[in-house]
């Protein structure tokens, strides 16, 4: 399992972090929102999932990852 930090933007509420962590659990990664901080920390099996895919997921509910 790897972790990997990407900074979001557009995220400001608790639907956010809902849209956001249940898109990726779709893809079977496991995210934790920081929204003050503008973070998403993600731990994924890198064997199954690469950084793109799980960016991906984050930009289909319509944010951006910088």
């Amino acid at each position: 399992m790897k972790n990997v930090t990407l900074h979001v933007e557009g995220m400001s509420c608790g639907h956010c972090v809902n849209s956001i962590e249940g898109a990726l659990k779709t893809i079977g990664a496991n995210g934790k929102v920081d929204l003050s901080g503008g973070t998403i920390t993600v731990l994924y099996d890198e064997n199954e999932l690469t950084v793109d895919a799980i960016k991906e997921a984050i930009e289909e509910q319509g944010y951006d990852v910088v």
